[in-house]
């Protein structure tokens, strides 16, 4: 069959044509050959050659050797060489650990009443980025928020918005405040959900608090506020103790910091994974030996008498006489440990402890002591006191004048002749020097310049020069309280010591401690040692009864009516702090009762009273009578019954 398009049978193979040179070629001209360099004929496409991949395999194959020889050296150093490294650092990069911080100890009065304590509190804290105009919509956006904030926080409105807009705009956590109560917390709280209500309903114009948070805390917090403030001290932002036995028995109150550490992935705890943790122990509880009640009696009286003088301040010291136990030390002016941002700096501290002041005739008592003990005289002995008396390079006088007194020793002391203690204390002596060293020896072994053994941070031991330096002036002042220096407490100790039937017990702030197991341990028993006989003690305190019983005494404001009070008056000259020199006068007044069977000790001083009398029988009496009476009856202290001493103040020449 012949195809008609060509004339060609279908399926049968037609011969290509013959190539030059071929065999069976007809004489026609040879076709020039693509292989050998010549031109394809026209209509004719011309074959592609392909290259070799030989090269880029093996460089392909070289470049996989080289990674898989790095990660084979890379996993020899971390397996192998660096193995201990590597492990160490993965371990701290999966596992964390938190410091469990421990509770504060809390500190209360000898009847478990809480002083202070440790309570939940927030920390509010705020990011300032999310107050900027681009995250709230507003360009006044801390200030607006400051505005919601101040009256809550109780802080400064512009002082949060220089919080709120900070120099560094990529700073993300301030505090705003610090220590503030689950209470206030829940009212920002409530502020920001009324707020974001608003925003949504339409009814506010930007969320400014969105970006107001709290972190948990602790706080300090002490119920009575500035009750025995100046004993307990303050805690610090950290946590540590920063005054008084808050700073003294910080390592006791601040217990053992715990610590925990867990596996964590992506910031959480895996909790399948193991974890260790130390507990944190909490501190012990101190108990002091103040009374509650006594500490806040005491604070009143002084503080009203203060106000009412007009004067630099005062303080009150209350102890009881068998044990040294402080029943109350009060100061004013004083301070709130739990607001320290609003107290007087000068106010800070504890001036009972930490001021030193010459005590005037309060300290007339100790040359007293001297005397009788070193039986140079007795309580009947016969002084012709003059109007003045020539001495050295000065001209004693008593605080008033008179015409010659002819008194009893005891009379010396009721009317607290300064001219009849001079007199006195040269008899303890064939000279005056001999005799400047006997008495020395006693205002030592009565405390004078030596610490009070409390340890109290600041605490002041007085200024008592040795004998051999005291000046022309002071071998007859110091006999009377001038020219030596003290601090309130080693002024109570002294007639503690002599209550105590002439046995000085150190005076003591601290009972026990309590462990979180509610074992109390009490504390150590304070040092005792003997100063004057039984027998010297027992005159001496019918002797100090004189100056508040006797009409002619200078102590007949602190007495009670039912009590047999012994006591002293005192009026020194004062030293300006800031000057150096005399201005101004000490007021005190020292005592115990019940004079025949002694249980308390108080005593007051004030400092530069400006209205008024400054006499210490007039202002500071009144306080003694005040405290004492109501120490006695809330310790439940009960009148003798006996008849006071009667031992007379004059004598007819």
């Amino acid at each position: 069959m012949v195809d008609p398009r060509d004339g060609r049978r279908p399926g049968r193979r037609v011969p290509a044509p013959a190539r030059a040179g071929s065999r069976g070629s007809t004489g026609a001209a040879a076709r020039p050959s693509p292989r050998r360099g010549g031109k394809a004929p026209a209509g004719r496409t011309r074959a592609l050659r392909l290259g070799s991949p030989r090269p880029r395999l093996r460089l392909i194959g070289i470049a996989l050797a080289l990674v898989l020889i790095a990660f084979v050296v890379r996993l020899f150093q971390v397996q192998a060489v660096q193995a201990g490294t590597y492990a160490a650092r993965a371990e701290q990069n999966r596992y964390v650990v938190h410091t469990l911080p421990a509770e504060r100890g809390g500190i209360t009065d000898r009847n478990g009443v809480a002083l202070a304590t440790t309570v939940d509190a927030y920390d509010i804290t705020a990011d300032p980025t999310m107050f900027t105009e681009e995250r709230v919509g507003v360009d006044d956006g801390p200030e607006r928020a400051a505005e919601l904030l101040a009256p809550v926080l109780d802080e400064d409105r512009e002082e949060l918005a220089a919080l709120l807009r900070p120099e560094n705009e990529e700073l993300r956590y301030v505090r705003l405040a610090r220590g503030r109560t689950p209470q206030v917390w829940n009212r920002v709280k409530e502020l920001k959900a009324s707020l974001a209500a608003d925003v949504r309903a339409g009814r506010a114009e930007a969320d400014v608090l969105a970006g107001v948070f709290a972190d948990p805390a602790s706080k300090r917090v002490y119920p009575g506020g500035t009750l025995a403030a100046g004993v307990l001290g303050w805690v610090n932002a950290e946590g540590v103790g920063g005054g008084g036995l808050e700073r003294t028995l910080e390592e006791t109150l601040a217990g053992e910091d715990g610590r925990i550490r867990y596996a964590q992935s992506g910031g959480l705890r895996v909790p399948t994974a193991d974890s260790t943790e130390t507990p944190a122990v909490p501190g012990r509880e101190v108990e002091l030996t103040l009374d509650r009640d006594i500490q806040w009696a005491a604070q009143h009286a002084i503080a009203e008498q203060v106000e009412k003088s007009k004067a630099d301040g005062g303080y009150v010291i209350v102890q009881d006489t068998r044990t040294g136990e402080i029943l109350a030390m009060a100061n004013s002016p004083g301070f709130d440990p739990g607001d320290l941002a609003h107290a007087d700096p000068d106010a800070l501290g504890n001036p009972a402890l930490q001021d030193a002041f010459e005590p005037g005739s309060t300290a007339k008592v100790l040359s007293m002591a001297a005397v009788l003990e070193e039986e140079a005289a007795t309580p009947m002995t016969h002084v012709t006191v003059p109007n003045r008396l020539h001495r050295g390079d000065r001209l004693f006088q008593d605080d008033v004048d008179h015409p010659t007194w002819y008194l009893t020793l005891n009379g010396v002391l009721a009317k607290s002749s300064n001219i009849g203690t001079i007199l006195a204390t040269g008899e303890l002596g064939e000279t005056q020097r001999e005799a400047n060293r006997v008495l020395y020896s006693y205002l030592r072994e009565f405390g004078l310049g030596s610490p009070t053994g409390l340890d109290f941070p600041g605490e002041t031991q007085g200024i008592l020069a040795p004998p051999d330096e005291w000046s022309t002036s002071q071998q007859y002042t110091i006999p009377f309280g001038q020219g030596v220096s003290i601090n309130a407490m080693q002024a109570a100790s002294v007639y503690s010591t002599i209550a105590n039937g002439g046995v000085r017990i150190e005076p003591t702030l601290v009972r026990g401690t309590k462990g979180p197991d509610g074992r109390f341990e009490p504390a150590p028993e304070p040092k005792k040692t003997r100063v004057i006989s039984e027998k010297t003690a027992g005159v001496l305190a019918r002797m100090l009864e004189s100056v508040v019983d006797d009409e002619e005494g200078t102590g007949t404001t602190a007495r009670i009516p039912g009590y047999r009070v012994a006591g002293k008056t005192g009026t020194a000259n004062r030293v300006d702090p800031e000057t150096g020199t005399y201005n101004g006068y000490t007021s005190s007044f020292a005592g115990f009762a019940p004079a025949d069977k002694p249980r308390v000790t108080v005593y007051c001083a004030i400092q530069n009273a400006t209205r008024g009398s400054y006499f210490g029988g007039k202002i500071c009496g009144p306080i003694h009578q005040q405290v004492m009476a109501f120490a006695l009856k809330t310790l439940k202290v009960p009148p003798t019954g006996a008849d006071p001493a009667d031992i007379p103040v004059t004598f007819t020449p």
